[in-house]
């Protein structure tokens, strides 16, 4: 799988993000991280807009090329990024609030803005492409919300919201904030999303099919990698000044494994199915890219050992 992404994730714009899963060195433990005010300015070069893409190819590709049953696979594919990147901009605010400095915050505002410019891109792809047959935003992402596995609900709604709504509460408290992070940039975005994302653009390419949603998704996982980056360079630091938060790190990464182990499974596919394609990658190599971009990260923020 890592040969099929080489083309896009050595492009020189996903370099920059920084983030240790796409660099070698990492393996070394040995990647440079951006700080924030450099990540803010990245996010400024890297600006784009979801209406300036063209789905009228997209609307032809998914009702006259795409077979049905490769639809509802596509659809369950897709369902889990839209409702995830609605799930994720609500979270943010009490995040932010709880950043202890304002380089942070300043940059989670821009993360906020672009897990928006995100749910915008899928609803605009869902309406105008004709992919449900729903009203409005609400309808789409109540009609999308069928086709998600119990594992997503425990990892979104209870693991991630119990920690963020605590922050509401105690903004200050920073061991929550760390457990947070871990769970949303090096689970949620880093392991489950980057993969999926990677996945379902590299199946299309080779499908020759949905060229303005692989310009848009290419883009929003341009953005993921440098959220992830953002979670590293976090993590890194708050791990080097108190050996609990290397201890919430840890603990935090043991209670979530195994439920987003579950998420990367389709609902309606058996566990006996694991090794059977699915996008043109299976589920057990989807486990094992997740695993190797974790692991890189880990190494640089100081958790694992380098090679």
């Amino acid at each position: 799988m890592t040969d099929q992404l080489a083309p896009r994730t050595d492009r020189s714009d996903f370099q920059a993000t920084s983030d240790p899963g796409l660099q070698e060195a990492a393996d070394r433990g040995e990647a440079k991280l951006l700080d924030y005010r450099e990540l803010y300015a990245l996010w400024e070069r890297q600006q784009w807009s979801v209406h300036a893409l063209d789905f009228s190819r997209d609307r032809t590709d998914w009702h006259e090329r795409i077979p049905e049953d490769d639809r509802f696979a596509r659809m369950y594919g897709l369902s889990s990024f839209f409702v995830g990147e609605q799930r994720v901009a609500a979270e943010l605010g009490p995040m932010m609030r709880a950043a202890p400095s304002e380089d942070m915050r300043i940059f989670l505002c821009t993360q906020i803005a672009d897990e928006a410019r995100h749910v915008a891109f899928f609803d605009r792809f869902y309406s105008e492409v004709g992919v449900l047959e729903a009203g409005d935003l609400e309808s789409r992402l109540a009609a999308v919300d069928e086709h998600l596995n119990p594992e997503f609900g425990v990892l979104f709604d209870e693991m991630l919201s119990d920690r963020v709504d605590k922050l509401a509460r105690e903004p200050e408290d920073l061991e929550t904030l760390v457990e947070a992070v871990t769970i949303y940039h090096m689970v949620i975005e880093g392991m489950l999303a980057l993969t999926g994302q990677h996945l379902i653009i590299s199946y299309n390419e080779d499908m020759g099919t949905l060229p303005a949603f692989v310009e848009g998704f290419t883009n929003v996982a341009r953005d993921e990698h440098r959220h992830v980056a953002f979670g590293a360079r976090f993590l890194r630091d708050m791990a080097a000044t108190d050996p609990r938060y290397q201890d919430a790190i840890t603990r935090t990464l043991g209670e979530v494994l195994p439920v987003a182990d579950g998420v990367l499974r389709p609902k309606y596919r058996d566990p006996a199915e694991d090794d059977v394609p699915f996008f043109g990658v299976s589920v057990t190599e989807a486990r094992t890219f997740a695993a190797k971009a974790l692991e890189r990260r880990l190494k640089v923020i100081g958790l694992a050992a380098a090679a």
